[in-house]
């Protein structure tokens, strides 16, 4: 793999995410309130749609770079465009949902990947010399036989034209370093006016992000720039857009906000078009849908069956990746150090301590796990705590805080569930001194 697709595989996950963010949302049906309202992320109108409805027709990115010998930059601009999907019977007739069995087609608007590359060029060349490309998204339409027999029908996906303009200029910042300031500007530059946002985004870019990969060159973090670059990098001006680094020599600027070096976890098994959101919690309110429910998901969008059928089969062993893990923190230089040390909460720090075995004096009494105590909160007791007053419990670890207090893990022997809440680690904890052991 050669410049610039090395550079642009490195942010593809990321950017992926930023393009989906928020195209259809849990629980993934057409008839969702949430579902509703569409598009909301990095949406560039035709500029007298924008001036009517309160929305953006550009977006800019401004960066700042140190420039080695024959530095090579490349931009690659992606977005949506949207198409919408109605539904007609065998007479053509629009109906509002078609029953096929294993789902029910409903109307959506769906959408098309778009990209748009400028190719590579000489950073020195664009000192003084913007240069910038014209392109359309042709219009069309597609018909699809979804239905046959007496419920005959088809879905009609429609797409209107939508006609942009990218522009890429540098300039050197002021100072002795070679640092250069790239700018990156989207425009939308489609004629049509429309009163209605429904009807205003079949002509606009949606989720519109950029990447900049540079050759023979590195980018200034414009959330954490050096010293010598803090006044570069204050000169810029985004607008619509967040530059973040995914690496040295690669930019993601999208209208989502991110951290720099910016990763989807290893865990994540697919696109959630949630992307904020914890995969473990999503998969699990996709497997509580119903089967009705099921069917609609599927019938709303390709791409939201392609999530519930994912997670139907999901086994006990991919849940349980999504569920958590432990990984090194990474240096300043984003880089995991090899012997990076063990958080302090990790048992490896100090195997002195081990709360299944450890134990400590209760008056003459020498208490660990097993053994059975009656509570009495005092010390801080909150009003849950003194729902417990009197009520038995069993111990199940001694804890040792970091300042040196000593607590007592239990779980009351009488509530309900109290076999489940021990197997899940989901304790009450009280100090020695609020607690009277029983024999």
């Amino acid at each position: 793999m050669t410049f610039p697709e090395r550079q642009f595989a490195k942010a593809r996950a990321v950017a992926d995410a930023v393009l989906f963010e928020g195209y259809v949302l849990y629980p993934y049906r057409a008839s969702a309130r949430k579902n509703q309202f569409r598009w909301q992320f990095g949406v560039l109108m035709p500029p007298a749609c924008a001036a009517a409805l309160g929305e953006a027709h550009r977006c800019r990115t401004e960066v700042v770079a140190e420039l080695g010998r024959v530095p090579v930059l490349s931009v690659r601009v992606r977005a949506l465009q949207v198409q919408e999907r109605r539904l007609e019977d065998a007479a053509g007739n629009r109906v509002e949902s078609i029953d096929t069995g294993d789902r029910v087609w409903t109307s959506f608007d769906e959408a098309v990947e778009r990209e748009i590359d400028l190719g590579a060029v000489n950073v020195d060349e664009l000192i003084g010399a913007p240069r910038a490309i014209d392109v359309e998204w042709e219009g069309g339409q597609e018909v699809e036989d979804v239905a046959t027999g007496p419920a005959a029908g088809r879905a009609v996906r429609t797409r209107w034209p939508v006609r942009a303009r990218v522009e890429v200029a540098a300039s050197w910042c002021p100072g002795p370093d070679p640092l250069a300031r790239l700018t990156v500007e989207v425009v939308n530059t489609s004629t049509e006016a429309c009163a209605r946002r429904e009807d205003a985004v079949h002509y606009s870019l949606v989720a519109v992000h950029t990447v900049l990969a540079l050759d023979h060159g590195t980018f200034v973090s414009a959330l954490d720039p050096p010293p010598y670059a803090s006044a570069a990098v204050g000169g810029c001006t985004s607008e619509g857009t967040y530059p973040v680094l995914i690496d040295d020599d690669v930019v993601l600027s999208s209208p989502i906000i991110l951290y720099d070096r910016p990763a989807v976890a290893p865990e994540s098994g697919g696109d959630m078009f949630d992307a904020t959101e914890i995969d473990e919690i999503l998969a699990l309110r996709v497997l509580t849908l119903t089967d009705e429910e099921k069917r609609e998901a599927r019938g709303t969008d390709p791409r939201a069956a392609a999530v519930v059928d994912r997670w139907e089969s999901l086994d006990a062993e991919a849940l349980g990746r999504m569920h958590g893990t432990f990984r090194p923190v990474a240096g300043l230089d984003g880089q995991a150090p090899e012997d990076a040390p063990l958080p302090w909460w990790d048992p490896g720090v100090d195997a002195g301590f081990d709360p299944g075995t450890d134990t400590v004096w209760v008056g003459d009494a020498e208490v660990g796990r097993g053994a059975r105590v009656r509570l009495r909160p005092s010390r801080r007791a909150d009003a849950q705590d003194l729902f417990f007053v009197g009520r038995e419990a069993t111990v199940e670890g001694v804890f040792h805080e970091v300042g040196g207090d000593v607590y007592l893990a239990v779980v009351v022997a009488d509530a309900a569930g109290a076999e489940v809440y021990a197997a899940h680690g989901r304790y009450l904890y009280f100090s020695p001194d609020e607690v009277e052991v029983l024999a």
